[in-house]
């Protein structure tokens, strides 16, 4: 299990091979396809990660039969039950800790995160966003992006901070907006970008290459520009 409790724990794990793989815990609340593209990267017998448990705070997320049918746990916390949000989270990290990841993966998780939850699991906790952030954080990415009329668009994986789609940059990928392009054609293209990049910057995370050290992130011991 790659369990990383501080930057000094991470910078340590760079210098070993690890024996076995990061167990990964991901966070979902809908479809589930990068899940899925995570669950097909993990298949692969020299990837450093694996799924241990998928969470999803919508019970008819099609995400969990993905989950079920690759032999991953599964849970539900439904967000409904909850008077107040930090109930909520409470709840969450409480069970992701009884999981002991060594990374919380968001990936289409449709909630936003309190303060007290992404500081306990601060450099633990990555998310993939579909804009190039800092632009475009938020919701109807590719529909704003069309409406702005900006030549390219792409897809982000950052670090989860408190504050919304906004911790630092690990990776990106971009391209461009074609002059027929619909929300959803455009959707489609920054999906394929979302599969390709979420696994490597897990991968990066999980051989210790990858690390968030006070609000930076460094790979390879060099901080990521963005």
């Amino acid at each position: 299990m790659c369990s990383v409790k501080s930057s000094k724990a991470i910078e340590a794990l760079s210098l070993v091979k690890l024996s076995e793989p990061c167990q990964l815990v991901v966070l979902i609340s809908g479809n589930g396809t990068n899940l899925q593209a995570i669950i097909d990267a993990c298949a692969a017998r020299t990837f450093p990660a694996k799924v241990a448990a998928v969470i999803s705070n919508e019970p008819a997320a099609y995400g969990l039969q993905r989950a079920r049918d690759a032999g991953i746990s599964t849970h539900v916390i439904d967000h409904r039950k909850f008077d107040r949000r930090t109930e909520f989270d409470g709840r969450l990290k409480n069970l992701i800790d009884t999981l002991e990841p060594g990374l919380v993966v968001l990936a289409g998780f449709m909630r936003i995160l309190g303060f007290d939850l992404t500081e306990h699991f601060l450099g633990r906790m990555m998310n993939i966003h579909p804009s190039l952030l800092p632009d475009y954080p938020g919701l109807n990415t590719h529909a704003r992006v069309l409406a702005d009329g900006m030549n390219e668009h792409g897809a982000s994986v950052h670090f989860v901070t408190s504050e919304l789609d906004a911790g630092p940059i690990i990776l990106q990928k971009r391209i461009p907006v074609q002059p027929n392009d619909t929300p959803s054609t455009l959707a489609e293209r920054v999906h394929q970008c979302e599969y390709e990049i979420y696994p490597r910057a897990i991968a990066w995370f999980a051989t210790g290459r990858l690390h968030l050290k006070t609000s930076i992130a460094y790979l390879d011991g060099a901080p990521i520009k963005a």
